[in-house]
């Protein structure tokens, strides 16, 4: 446990898709990040953990090149922000459902498969694939005001998926839906991971966190600490994610 908890808290040093130093922003006299550095491999599920309000979705905005940082730099597959030539190969699923309410599902993904240039056979045949794997076929013509809440997560998901993202962001990825939903989603989200897709996964769930490879407790803008659940754990003296992260935030106090 301890040589794991060692070699846990190296930071990655090569081979990183996402690399920031000092990122800082404010919005006005409220600060939502204040010097966060934080390196993420290729292939790695890393999750942000924190309160709402922490600076999750901030992080996460800036790395999708929607939001210019205050200070600081940010470099996503080796290009420095806010140079976008990356968004192809990314995926942003956000905290709301970003999809037209008067248009079928199908119609949705294939607006958003649209976006990403793909038409034709291709893009029919990758909405097919995608209504496959989200368990929506039956109900790809069904209009989304009219479907569940749990049914709007799964179209999200199939809408941020059908360009094929190498870079994933799940901003809050299973708020307001059931168990059972919540464990589908997190089977498919480690099947993705295998396969070699990055996840970046904010959450403020402490049993969700515990899926991801490694985490970063964030609060108040500011990272507190990293590493594997087992690690942050063991550096908190404590069994659960919950009291290790009180026990820092109380540190940074």
């Amino acid at each position: 446990m301890q040589k794991e908890a060692r070699q846990s808290a190296v930071s990655v040093n090569a081979g990183n898709i996402i690399d920031c130093s000092k990122l800082s922003m404010r919005f006005g006299n409220i600060t939502a990040l204040a010097d966060v550095d934080l390196q993420i491999a290729y292939g790695e599920n890393y999750g942000l953990l924190g309160p709402n309000g922490a600076g999750k979705t901030t992080l996460i905005r800036i790395l999708c090149g929607l939001l210019q940082p205050t200070a600081g730099t940010a470099s996503v597959m080796g290009r420095k922000l806010p140079d976008r030539r990356n968004n192809s190969s990314i995926g942003y699923m956000t905290q709301m459902d970003a999809m037209y309410a008067d248009l079928s599902i199908r119609e949705n993904i294939r607006f958003f498969a649209s976006l990403y240039g793909l038409s034709g056979h291709d893009r029919e045949k990758r909405i097919d694939d995608v209504l496959e794997i989200t368990r929506l076929t039956d109900r790809q013509h069904s209009v989304v005001s009219t479907i569940s809440g749990g049914m709007k997560k799964r179209a999200s998901m199939a809408c941020v998926l059908v360009h094929r993202p190498r870079l994933l962001f799940l901003d809050e990825p299973t708020v307001g839906v059931d168990p059972q939903l919540r464990a589908e989603l997190w089977s498919y989200f480690h099947d993705l991971n295998k396969e070699g897709v990055t996840l970046i996964v904010s959450t403020h769930i402490m049993d969700e966190a515990e899926h991801c490879n490694r985490l970063a407790f964030i609060r108040d803008g500011h990272k507190l600490i990293e590493g594997t659940p087992a690690y942050l754990k063991e550096r908190a003296g404590c069994t659960s994610l919950e009291d290790a992260f009180i026990r820092f935030s109380e540190v940074k106090q």
